[in-house]
């Protein structure tokens, strides 16, 4: 729905009265929905959500949410519909028609001006300065995102006037002020793509086009192509230089894109090897093999890696590591994003209510939460206090009543008189109830019951015969799960998404398209340090490549 990652602070099942009031906004925002279309796109009794959430501004939306897809979102106290509702009601907007040529330039930061405009016999619509407007491409009035797109019949148009789609550039003076809800098209696999203007105009939005390097200096007067060139080839030295090491090798093709040379791109970027000359990494690798840079071997079928590396060459020698700017030094240290740390995650013990007399006498009652340190402590008192311990033989504790009926079985009740120390303390910690605690860096501890869920990956097949990687449970351990999808969306150069997770109130999965275990282990065991142990999954990884 948006062009970046954004960050959900909650999700919850809307109230009987904020659905009316919605339905009531609605029908104010847009006079054009009838009473029943109100109706049918706010409903009465199916399931509707209100997802709280940051964009990547910290602005604050509020998005709604029925029946799995978004269908309105408020921002500044202003109500828009999602791709998702033009579906539907595809007339709800003014819309304008432009070509796919002219979508291109768009996507690179262009302005859209009137000549990339496809005139009806109609004429355009006649819409006002801040006024809400929908833009389509030429032959379906579609809107929305990679799944399937309903096939909305086009207004009727004139023939196309080919001289004024090749002058999508022509004189500034021209351009309109256009306000836009959606940007939508084909890229170059087919797959559908979108852009969220929101009430900015496009020349707005191309400056947003900017930030995410699209257009990474207008100023240069050299080609996004050859733009992209000089930073692909910047962080692939720069990736050597200062991240690989010969222990690495033979290193992953994928693994060198995904894991060195992305985290060595400048911020504020964004490498797109698609926008450069080469296309591809391997055409690319290619050509820095010929530079006797590298060495690439297919160590097995269709699996590329580079297996030699000469840190001599010149081209690594001379490379400067470029240093960060003071500009964005400080918008670095003014951003909210800071380095995460791993939480420090304790195991606890609450008191159920059979035990209660047992610890009762160390001033604690049901639900008491306590450390493994202090139950020892608190056992060992009890059984001093009361004379417990066997004069005989100091490592057994004799029974009494309390202890009987707190940690015996029913059938051991008259068999078993005395224990040994650590059988006693290890039945006493299997009868507590199981609580944890969760610190980060400068926070309050969080203590909850029951046992901290570890993250969970798992491998699913969809109906293309396509498997992709799930991700769940990142909250609990401080990850934003929309940071996390976006960071493996660049290493993995895959698709993700973010959606409710099945079954856990207000808790997002990731999905990832593909087998990206890999990934996934590297970035949460050695760069986010999570202990293994609160991780399950990561032997679906892919099996490494057989040297020959």
């Amino acid at each position: 729905m948006f062009a970046k990652a954004f960050r959900v602070k909650s999700n919850t099942a809307i109230k009987g009265s904020d659905r009316r009031r919605l339905r009531a906004d609605v029908a104010a925002a847009f006079p054009g929905l009838g009473t029943d279309q109100v109706s049918v796109l706010v409903p009465g009794k199916e399931e509707l959500n209100t997802v709280k959430l940051y964009a990547h501004r910290g602005d604050a939306v509020t998005v709604y949410v029925s029946g799995g897809n978004p269908i309105l979102f408020e921002l500044e106290k202003n109500l828009y519909p999602t791709v998702y509702t033009l579906w539907s009601y595809p007339d709800l907007l003014p819309t304008f028609t432009t070509w796919p040529l002219v979508l291109e330039k768009l996507v690179g930061g262009a302005d859209l001006m009137l000549p990339g405009l496809v005139v009806p016999p109609a004429g355009l619509p006649q819409v006002q300065k801040g006024d809400l407007c929908a833009i389509t491409l030429v032959g379906n009035r579609r809107s929305g995102d990679k799944s399937s797109l309903p096939s909305i019949a086009p207004l009727a148009l004139d023939p196309p006037d080919l001289e004024k789609e090749e002058s999508i550039t022509a004189d500034p003076a021209m351009q309109e002020d256009l306000r836009c809800l959606t940007l939508e098209g084909e890229d170059e696999n087919g797959e559908a793509q979108q852009q969220m203007c929101g009430r900015k105009s496009l020349s707005e939005a191309s400056e947003d086009s900017n930030s995410r390097g699209l257009n990474p200096d207008p100023t240069d007067s050299r080609t996004l192509q050859e733009q992209m060139d000089e930073l692909l080839q910047r962080c692939f030295l720069h990736a050597l230089k200062c991240q690989v090491k010969k222990a690495d090798l033979p290193l992953l093709t994928s693994i060198f894109l995904g894991n060195h040379m992305f985290s060595c791109c400048p911020k504020g970027r964004q490498l797109d090897i698609k926008k450069s000359s080469y296309r591809k990494l391997s055409k690319f690798l290619q050509q820095m093999q010929q530079e006797q840079i590298v060495q690439v071997e297919e160590l097995s079928k269709g699996v590329e890696s580079i297996v030699a590396v000469d840190w001599k060459h010149p081209r690594i020698t001379s490379f400067v590591i470029p240093e960060p700017s003071p500009t964005s030094q400080t918008i670095q240290e003014g951003s909210r994003e800071q380095p995460y740390h791993p939480p420090d995650i304790k195991s606890l013990y609450c008191v159920p209510a059979n035990m209660t007399l047992l610890f009762q006498e160390s001033g604690h009652k049901k639900g008491s939460i306590l450390e493994g340190g202090e139950v020892r402590t608190i056992i060992i008192n009890y059984a001093k206090k009361n004379d417990l311990v066997d004069a005989n033989n100091k490592n057994l504790v004799k029974l009494d009543p309390i202890l009987c009926d707190c940690i015996l079985e029913k059938n051991e009740q008259h068999t078993v008189m005395k224990l040994p120390w650590d059988s006693l303390l290890t039945r006493c910690f299997e009868k507590l109830q199981p609580a944890y605690q969760v610190s980060f860096p400068g926070q309050e501890p969080i203590v909850k019951k029951g046992k901290i869920c570890p993250i969970d990956i798992s491998l699913a097949q969809r109906a293309s015969n396509k498997k992709v990687t799930v991700v769940r449970n990142l909250e609990p351990y401080g990850l934003d799960p929309c940071s996390v999808a976006s960071i493996l969306q660049q290493r993995c150069q895959a698709s993700t998404t973010v959606t409710p997770a099945p079954g856990a109130k207000d808790s997002l999965q990731v999905q990832i398209q593909g087998n990206q275990v890999h990934h996934l282990s590297r970035l949460l065991l050695e760069e986010y340090r999570l202990p293994r142990k609160y991780i399950q999954g990561l032997e679906k990884a892919p099996k490494p490549a057989k040297k020959k």
